[in-house]
């Protein structure tokens, strides 16, 4: 049986950087609209997104472990592949947890009045077990990342901003489209590393469809249109050339990305990209937050 830690492990909590950061942004650019703040909201959809996240791996740690895709996987802990629960627990577990979001975003729904997320968010965990699961997985296709871009990074930014205020923004816009690419590069990140693995058992990542060197520098041009999206609002706030600050922490990874051969030590860089969307979604808010404190 799996120890508590190995469940912890398996959760992969160096993915939810992925949905704080897109919560975060909406939040603000919410705020930065109306000057609002519904806490009881943004809780809520935090929980949601750490829900539906935590929820994909491990639904993609049951699907892909069944497939023996994790047979020879070089990376994070998979309780399935690695054989140290019976499977089906993995995939109640992911159940479990995408139930529990339902609830939570029904609640939300109720709350903020906004009833079109109610759609998106059945299409969001419908999504999240396709992903990997079933019987023609859309992350075997190379599609992956467009489900990161447009459900981690538009729907959960977006749909943040309007629970908070009832509409959206350009602010908001360019913010969920910024994490939304970081969340890419993270998944690019893990793609580089496992593309031998994914090749052998027919798992055609976009890794794989754009081979090694060109994946790699995918995840660079991710980072740097992320970073400096934001400039384009400065004429409203100001402070948003702040965000230009994240290129210190993109540096590391960025670099590793560009000059490590050895693919088993990419692992690093998907903790320093997690890093990388908390400054950019802190950096965010701020500039659009602080200036409204001072006044």
């Amino acid at each position: 049986m799996a120890t508590l830690s190995q469940w912890v492990a398996g959760a992969r909590l160096r993915t939810l950087p992925i949905v704080i950061a897109p919560v975060v942004i909406g939040t603000a650019a919410a705020v930065g609209e109306t000057g609002l703040f519904h806490w009881f909201r943004f809780l809520l959809a935090l929980c949601v997104g750490l829900l539906l996240q935590i929820g994909v791996n491990y639904s993609n740690d049951y699907s892909d472990g069944i497939r023996g895709t994790d047979d020879e996987r070089v990376g994070p802990l998979r309780l399935t592949g690695s054989k140290l629960t019976e499977p089906k627990n993995v995939r109640n577990a992911a159940f479990a947890c995408f139930c529990l979001a339902a609830v939570l975003g029904l609640v939300l729904v109720v709350l903020s009045q906004a009833w079109p997320l109610l759609l998106i968010g059945v299409a969001a965990i419908f999504a999240a077990w396709g992903y990997t699961g079933g019987k023609n997985p859309y992350g075997y296709r190379g599609w992956g990342d467009v489900y990161v871009f447009i459900f981690f990074g538009l729907v959960a930014t977006l749909g943040t901003a309007f629970t908070q205020s009832g509409t959206f923004t350009l602010t908001a816009l360019l913010g969920a489209v910024g994490t939304g690419l970081i969340g890419c590069a993270l998944l690019m990140a893990n793609n580089v590393r496992d593309i031998p693995t994914d090749t052998e058992v027919g798992k055609i990542t976009l890794a794989v469809r754009l081979g090694e060197h060109n994946a790699r520098l995918a995840y660079v041009l991710m980072l740097a249109v992320a970073i400096l999206l934001p400039l384009l609002v400065t004429g409203t706030f100001p402070w948003m050339w702040l965000v230009l600050v994240t290129f210190l922490p993109a540096a590391a990874p960025s670099l590793t990305m560009l000059r490590q051969a050895e693919l088993s030590k990419l692992v690093i860089v998907l903790k320093q990209t997690g890093i990388v969307n908390m400054v950019y979604a802190v950096l965010f808010a701020g500039a659009i937050l602080v200036p409204m404190w001072l006044r």
